[in-house]
């Protein structure tokens, strides 16, 4: 079996904004939580938020973080809330639940509502119950006063336009987010900028033949880039092939700095504290 690649450097103080620790398929190949969080810290990983995507991951992100906050010294924080996949889910009762987590967010170190958005590449909820779910989770983040992590995969002229609606109404916080694998034009993404979200990039960036991700990059400034890997999916070269873990995290910043003719450190230094106001850790 292919070992994965380390960088070849020690780095410290990496934050991985998004990573799905409790997924099956770390188990199924043999990595244990300890094992991912070792590996984690041996690239200087030290923070990571986990997210979720329906009421029952939003319970296991949370589970995760009591569990295994500050193993191998990382630590762990994480999100509550439903990906348009599972929009049908979505009703009263779940929502009461989502609330009922929520009102504990400091304990349970909840700092975001997500994933939540729009998905019409696969389509795994009607497009009518998505906006409607969507439209709800933005209205529990501006009424609780939290971030959200959004999830939108070809379905940029809807999400955008219920976004542009409520950043109009005064509906979206100064900090209303991040854009998490942000796959929208350059020119959506300068607006996202404008109205305040963060944007989050992993490994696609880093695939050879992907053109539309820099030119998503050269239309973000500095303050505004965050790092993620989407763990365990969308593993970034030089391991792509192999399950993902937050470890790999620093082969993004590695290539946003060969981009933007920096350093990785400085790359680290930058987004660390851009995920540390996105989330609002200081």
């Amino acid at each position: 079996m292919r070992e994965a690649r380390r960088y070849p450097e020690k780095l410290k103080d990496v934050f991985d904004t998004h990573a799905h620790l409790y997924d099956s398929r770390f188990e199924e190949n043999g990595m244990t939580p300890e094992m991912i969080l070792r590996n984690a810290a041996s690239s200087g990983v030290t923070r990571i938020l986990i997210p979720a995507d329906n009421e029952t991951t939003s319970l296991a992100a949370c589970e995760f973080v009591r569990k295994y906050d500050g193993t191998e010294g990382v630590e762990l924080f994480c999100s509550v809330g439903v990906h348009p996949h599972e929009a049908s889910s979505y009703s009263p009762e779940v929502e009461e639940r989502l609330l009922d987590m929520i009102k504990r967010k400091d304990e349970l170190k909840i700092r975001a509502i997500g994933e939540i958005g729009l998905d019409y590449y696969y389509d795994l909820s009607p497009r009518d119950v998505q906006k409607e779910v969507y439209r709800r989770q933005l209205e529990l983040a501006y009424e609780n006063d939290m971030p959200i992590i959004l999830h939108e995969r070809d379905a940029t002229g809807d999400s955008i336009d219920i976004l542009r609606g409520l950043y109009k109404e005064g509906r979206l916080r100064e900090n209303p987010g991040v854009c998490h694998c942000c796959t929208c034009s350059p020119e959506i993404a300068r607006e996202l900028v404008k109205m305040g979200f963060y944007i989050g990039f992993d490994g696609p960036l880093t695939f050879k033949n992907n053109k539309k991700t820099p030119s998503i990059l050269e239309n973000v400034p500095d303050d505004r880039i965050v790092i993620e890997t989407d763990s365990p999916y969308l593993t970034p070269e030089p391991n792509r092939g192999l399950t993902n873990e937050p470890a790999n995290v620093v082969w993004v910043a590695d290539k946003i700095a060969s981009l933007r003719g920096r350093t990785t450190e400085e790359i680290i230094g930058l987004t660390t504290e851009n995920a540390m106001r996105l989330y609002e850790l200081i």
